[in-house]
């Protein structure tokens, strides 16, 4: 189901992608609703049984790095290209991140600066041959992600990440439009932190809201592909670089990421 969308490819850009199959973006209409977090368990989720790669375009905000345990690494150039740094599962990963001589330094720069960058990751990162290439897109819906799905040669889908409430829905509504607007399929919808499930008695408290990411879903025809729940250790094995579905794996977020999962790779058709 990959897009043929508007935009014409640069041809370096069509040939360093043809090792990858399947390329699915990340997105959101706001910051905040764990676009990142979503984006790396998925891929982490998918990693057991198949050649995955993160490509982590966030270029003001990069957190893949972090998420995955991998900060302070940089990465090498072999013959022209650029090879992407290896995380858990064999994940090969890319991020303005390894970039940056400390972690928290800012990138402050004006918009063509960045399209340039991304466009260099695009052309020159060697990725080798990969099932799946998850890309974690900017939040919002600003230039960049215009520029990002015009570059991205024949894009599976992609996905929208909100949160329970009503402001962070308004901004996937959004997020909806603009990617149907570029005619790249839309995947689905996933709502983070859905629900509050108490450790100590298991009661559920749908402390953010309830409904209005359903609806959105159904008023734009885009699949709902299920619901995470708010667990604490998600915050605090991200914040220490590791991924939640493989030290957690018997939760019951653990288990949502893996059915969203499944759905992805069945929507793209990957096995």
């Amino acid at each position: 189901m990959a897009s043929d969308h508007i935009g014409r490819v640069p041809r370096e850009i069509e040939e360093r992608m043809k090792s990858v199959k399947h390329k699915v973006v990340v997105l959101s209409g706001k910051g905040g609703v764990g676009k990142s977090t979503v984006a790396t368990n998925l891929a982490i989720a998918l990693a057991g049984s198949h050649h995955v790669g993160i490509l982590d375009v966030d270029i003001y905000g990069p957190t893949i790095p972090k998420l995955l345990g991998l900060e302070g690494l940089h990465p090498e150039a072999v013959d022209g290209s650029v090879m992407p740094i290896m995380g858990p599962l064999g994940i090969r990963v890319m991020s303005m991140g390894f970039l940056l001589k400390n972690a928290g330094d800012a990138v402050a720069w004006r918009g063509p600066m960045v399209a340039k960058m991304i466009n260099q990751f695009l052309s020159s990162v060697s990725w080798g041959n990969l099932d799946l290439l998850v890309v974690d897109l900017p939040p919002g819906t600003g230039d960049e992600i215009l520029s990002i799905l015009q570059l991205i040669p024949h894009v599976d889908g992609a996905l929208i990440v909100t949160t329970p409430q009503e402001v962070a829905v308004l901004g996937a509504r959004r997020a909806i439009q603009l990617v149907q607007k570029m005619g790249v399929p839309i995947l689905g919808l996933v709502e983070n932190m859905s629900e509050f499930i108490c450790p100590d008695c298991g009661s559920h408290h749908r402390i953010f809201g309830d409904g209005a990411a359903r609806a959105a879903a159904a008023e734009h025809d885009v699949d709902y592909l299920g619901a995470i729940p708010l667990d604490s250790a998600v915050v605090t094995l991200s914040d220490k670089g590791k991924p939640f579905v493989t030290e957690a794996p018997v939760s019951e977020s653990t288990r949502a990421f893996r059915q969203i999962a499944d759905q992805i790779a069945s929507k793209i058709g990957i096995k």
